[in-house]
């Protein structure tokens, strides 16, 4: 689902969408760029909500899903940076600017980084999982700051392309392939996001006998 939900936005935004009046074919760089900004605050949030379940009720899996969710949306931080500076340079006139937007995205991704590092680097597990949770609890202050940014300071990043309260400014013809793009982003997390707390779980209990059952019925699966 999430393949067909990205091939079909993709090829939608990128050949068949008008382009932009005042930015011509430049703001075809959207359909990547939006998707991977709301992705990677998106997993922000859960990364704190998963961080608070795990020092309120001391549930194991709410740190696989820290330890697993926090490299996807590093790398979708990255990605919404890069494609960022490639739409700046046309719009701007530069690869990269000191827009409260753009820096709070950035402290995103170092945010992202902080957990990795904390996580691989305590090597009690009860220990690395309570610091990664703190950290993602406080850094959540970040999102609103990336959100509303634009609105609290006179920025250069244009305000955002999706509200509730707002139809969309943009055409139908624009805007719904990039609605399917989003929708085929968080598809994928999800998915990428399960295989990998299956597989994090797994190595986590490799001396349980059930764990070994299911590595070894993988292993026959796969041949």
């Amino acid at each position: 689902a999430a393949a067909l939900l990205i091939v079909t936005g993709c090829v939608w935004g990128l050949a068949f969408a008008p382009p932009d009046y005042q930015q011509g074919n430049s703001f075809r760089i959207i359909y990547i760029h939006v998707p991977a900004a709301f992705l990677a605050q998106s997993c922000y949030v859960m990364l704190a909500v998963a961080g608070a379940v795990g020092l309120i009720w001391k549930m194991k899996i709410a740190d696989v899903a820290v330890q697993c969710a926090a490299p996807i949306g590093a790398w979708m931080t990255f990605v919404a940076l890069l494609t960022g500076a490639v739409w700046g340079k046309p719009t701007w006139g530069a690869w990269w600017v000191w827009d409260a937007r753009l820096t709070a995205m950035l402290i995103l991704l170092f945010l992202y980084f902080g957990i990795i590092a904390l996580g691989q680097a305590i090597s009690n597990r009860d220990s690395a999982a309570k610091a990664c949770a703190v950290l993602a609890i406080v850094g959540v202050v970040n999102i609103p700051i990336i959100k509303y940014s634009v609105e609290w300071w006179n920025t250069l990043h244009q305000p955002a392309t999706f509200t509730i309260t707002e139809k969309p400014a943009m055409p139908v013809e624009m805007w719904l392939p990039l609605l399917i793009m989003v929708l085929g982003f968080y598809c994928f997390f999800a998915a990428m996001l399960l295989v990998r707390m299956r597989l994090e779980v797994l190595k986590r209990e490799s001396r349980t006998a059930w764990a070994k059952a299911e590595v070894k019925a993988l292993v026959e699966k796969a041949r």
